[in-house]
């Protein structure tokens, strides 16, 4: 018997004579944490659509042996889901958790919680339509809703795109304590999601063309304590830094956290100051 959470095998999806998956075969194993990259058109939405049992398809789809198209509302009890495009749901957030966590049988807290943790004001927000919310408030939700319960698997969407840096570092905290679980992480650039992964996934028309180990993963639970020093006051530094949560005494010298997948993407903002800056130095594994 297969020990696979996701076999995809010979996999096919024509939308009007147009082959989108082409005899796709993939499996996803416990502990595969997947980047899923590719152009916008090669097949990643189609694909993890019919994981998600949206889509009638040529082929085989299995999730934990079962047709997740016949046996969806079984198969949904054991996936995790963050869209790219949130739904255009008019329900009040409070209802839409109560609704959430009764489908899978958990406690809305649990939801609740992550979303909070995260930095949403439910207190603000439970009353407001889904609608209604910034993206980053939908995007928050929406993966406490995903991480707030028991998940075999985890698909998500471009999960970071509405983020802001805290908020990533309680998202990449959550993902390190799932590490027995299955992954689909699927982005257009990889170095958003590489530090996430162990394993990388392109598809291009339909079809694998890359399935490859990925051997120095990041662990997502690092932080980097970060020390800065710039020349002289800079507001536009001051208020890109304070973004990332750093703080200052004399607008000189910057300290902060950085979460370990998030270090490409900081020192990328920091190459915007290179003329400013006089000192960096950042530590592994430290708090401060």
């Amino acid at each position: 018997m297969s020990t696979a959470v996701v076999e995809l095998k010979s996999l096919e999806k024509v939308f009007r004579r147009h082959r989108v998956l082409d005899r796709l075969s993939l499996d996803i194993h416990p502990g595969d944490r997947i980047a899923l990259v590719g152009s916008n058109g090669a097949g990643k939405t189609t694909m993890i659509r019919c994981i998600l049992g949206q889509y009638r398809h040529g082929g085989v789809v299995r999730v934990r042996g079962m047709d997740p198209h016949a046996a969806r509302k079984e198969v949904l009890q054991h996936v995790g889901f963050v869209p790219q495009m949130p739904p255009p749901l008019r329900m009040p957030v409070q209802e839409l958790l109560r609704y959430s966590a009764n489908l899978v049988g958990v406690d809305p807290s649990r939801m609740t919680a992550i979303a909070e943790a995260m930095g949403l004001d439910l207190g603000e927000a439970a009353r407001k339509p889904f609608s209604k919310l910034s993206g980053g408030q939908k995007q928050k939700l929406l993966i406490g809703i995903a991480l707030g319960r028991d998940a075999d698997l985890l698909i998500m969407d471009e999960p970071t795109a509405n983020l802001d840096p805290a908020a990533r570092q309680i998202l990449f905290d959550l993902l390190a304590e799932r590490l027995d679980s299955g992954m689909i992480i699927s982005s257009h650039r990889l170095e958003e999601v590489a530090p996430l992964v162990n394993r990388v996934v392109e598809m291009d028309r339909g079809q694998v063309v890359l399935d490859d180990k990925v051997e120095d993963m990041v662990d997502p639970s690092v932080r980097q304590g970060c020390r800065l020093k710039i020349g002289g006051r800079d507001e536009a530094f001051a208020n890109a830094i304070r973004e990332w949560g750093f703080e200052s005494a004399d607008g000189l010298e910057w300290t902060g956290v950085v979460a370990g997948p998030d270090r490409l993407k900081f020192l990328g903002v920091l190459s915007r100051y290179a003329g400013r800056l006089s000192a960096i130095h950042m530590d592994e594994g430290n708090d401060r």
